[in-house]
């Protein structure tokens, strides 16, 4: 293919320049980068600038998914230039700041010369690793890449500015570990670093140290406080074996086996400076299978494949690019992805002037993203969401708003959850009362908003208080709805919350076994919530008989790292509120539905999957 000088304006604000690595060959790695560099440029209309480089320099072979690239000049003959230009500037370069030595030495080797077309139907373009000529191995063994960092340590990070002003995205084809380079492609050059891995113990070793290496660079050097995103991308999966899958993923500590999920997460979470993190829902929808068209000499798939298939390559490439293209972190769910983009553009729009058809949707966005951080267990973020939602709910429609309600109640059960039982009073308070003016006391939320301030008076030691809201909760349930009506159950449950919390231990023990015969004959043996009330049961029964014991934690709020007993077991709420594959398994609220944007009708039948979560632990 004819070489084209790169003519291409500056972007407006830069691209992203992303390391595509893998401790050894065999993972797929180019074969990767290559289709998603095809899917970039092609994206708006083939309208996205796109840059490949083979930094492979020992195994060279991006160039072969992209015939015919003719041979030429590519990174190896671009800082031989760089080389010869620093030794000549050796005796001036003393006085000169090292960014302007590096962007002098760029201009002047015509770091553009280097850089041909690779797709004359897309904006794609190639640096390749250099002329393959006799003189190829002898030339790249004489250059001294680290010499070459010492006397310009600037040089690799104003190249990598360079193209991403170029080009929107820049991906980088590195060589392993063993070669001269992979730390210039690792740690200098990338604001993103996408780790290819087969899962076996060949292709994992070494990649929480590659992770804690890269991102402690980027922390400890003044000149290089940039960004570093890492995104791991399974590759060779075997579709058909689904044992195989989770084994590799999960992991087995008796076959000694750790997991590349774990793995991640506990490196990501050290080099992050985080606590706890999940990558279920990446891992998800991230998993490259194994297919013949990945076969080293085959067409892209992306060339062929239908991305709507579900069983095709590229729609794996397609979900990878859900948290690439945006910059999300791999720990950020599925869920929390649209929700953000949506509430970004609300933003935007308001700052632009929007009215109520921009703020509705805005607060109703935010109402949800606060939501799903809560079931995640992240409640600082779902605490400023839910309270910018209130605030817009106020603006626009006023404090008594069926919908301004509703987020004064979501706000609520956060700030139960969290230990803020003042502040939760509060507001449930201004629900309870605005919601019986509206639809009466015996209106299904009116109930709700009810049943969700007796437990916060209990929590306040307002025991008293707390159980006479509650019987007039369960008095209208059983008038309304039945005995045996889940809503009625859930009623009982959450008195029997109080009656444990207050230490009225004989009466939760009746309480709770009237609770479980229900729920058993409702909702089956081994329901979560019936053996949740199992549990709690027998727990109960032990410390009513031995009132020495000492109450269990709390489950609803933390305190300083120590949470207020209430006798429910010593599980957090966090904890609790998952299971075991770590994905949302309930609410720790009886007293609010597991989903706010849905209401019951009163004679509805609450199915499975579906029941308001109970206090009872």
């Amino acid at each position: 293919m004819e070489t084209h000088r790169l003519s291409l304006p500056p972007l407006d604000e830069p691209g992203e320049v992303a390391t595509f690595y893998s401790h050894k060959g065999g993972a797929g790695r180019t074969m990767a980068l290559a289709n998603l560099a095809v899917m970039l440029a092609r994206r708006d209309n083939a309208t996205v600038p796109t840059l490949v480089i083979d930094w492979d320099l020992e195994a060279p072979g991006l160039h072969h998914y992209f015939r015919p690239v003719g041979d030429g000049p590519g990174v190896l003959e671009l800082f031989e230039a760089c080389r010869d230009q620093l030794l000549r500037r050796t005796r001036l370069a003393a006085g000169h700041d090292d960014a302007a030595l590096a962007q002098a030495v760029l201009d002047a080797a015509g770091w553009e010369q280097y850089v041909t077309r690779a797709d004359n139907g897309r904006p794609l373009y190639m640096m390749r690793a250099g002329r393959q000529d006799a003189s190829y191995a002898e030339r790249l063994a004489r250059l001294d890449w680290e010499a070459l960092f010492d006397a310009c340590p600037a040089l690799f990070r104003v190249f990598a500015d360079n193209l991403a002003r170029r080009f929107r995205h820049v991906l980088v084809d590195s060589g392993s570990e063993r070669s001269g380079t992979a730390g210039i492609c690792t740690t200098l050059l990338p604001t993103r670093l996408v780790l290819v891995f087969a899962p076996n113990r060949q292709h994992l070793e070494g990649i929480e140290a590659l992770v804690q290496r890269a991102t402690t660079w980027r922390r400890s050097h003044e000149e290089e406080q940039r960004q570093m995103l890492i995104y791991p991308l399974p590759s060779r999966i075997a579709m058909d074996d689904a044992a195989h899958r989770a084994l590799w993923r999960r992991g087995d500590p008796e076959r000694g086996i750790a997991g590349y999920q774990p793995l991640f997460e506990r490196a990501f979470a050290e080099a992050y400076g985080m606590s706890r993190m999940s990558l279920e829902s990446y891992f998800d929808e991230v998993q490259l299978q194994q297919a013949r068209s990945l076969a080293c000499g085959e067409p892209l798939p992306v060339y062929a494949d239908e991305e709507d298939d579900r069983f095709s390559v590229t729609r794996t490439f397609q979900a990878f690019l859900g948290w690439f293209l945006g910059g999300y972190r791999p720990w950020q769910s599925r869920d929390e992805i649209p929700l953000l983009a949506a509430v970004a553009q609300g933003r935007a729009a308001m700052e632009r002037g929007g009215g109520r058809g921009v703020s509705l949707p805005l607060a109703r966005d935010l109402a949800r993203l606060g939501e799903l951080y809560r079931r995640e267990g992240r409640l600082e973020p779902a605490g400023a969401c839910l309270e910018e939602s209130l605030s817009l709910h106020v603006l626009i429609l006023g404090d008594d708003h069926v919908d301004t309600l509703a987020s004064k109640a979501a706000l609520a059960d956060l700030l139960f959850e969290q230990g803020k039982y003042g502040e939760a009073q509060f507001l449930q308070e201004a629900v309870l009362e605005v919601r019986e003016k509206l639809f009466g006391a015996g209106a299904p939320v009116t109930l709700e908003a009810a049943s969700a301030l007796a437990a916060t008076l209990a929590q306040l030691n307002q025991i008293p208080d707390a159980l006479a809201l509650q019987d007039a909760v369960i008095d209208a349930h059983q008038r309304q709805l039945g005995h045996e009506h889940l809503a009625t159950v859930e009623s009982l449950a959450v008195r029997a919350d109080i009656l444990c919390h207050g230490e009225q231990l004989a009466g939760a023990v009746e309480l709770l076994e009237q609770v479980l015969a229900l729920r058993s004959r409702l909702l089956g043996p081994e329901h979560a919530d019936t053996v949740r009330t199992r549990k709690v049961l027998a727990h109960t029964r032990t410390r009513s008989k031995h009132p020495e014991t000492p109450a269990g934690r709390d489950i609803h709020a933390h305190d300083g790292g120590q949470e207020r007993g209430t006798g429910w077991g010593t599980e957090t709420a966090h904890e609790r509120a998952r299971d075991g594959n770590g994905a949302a398994a309930e609410q720790p609220h009886a007293a609010y539905p597991a989903s706010r944007g849905r209401r019951r009708s009163p004679d509805e039948l609450a199915v499975d999957g579906d029941v308001s979560p109970s206090r009872l632990r």
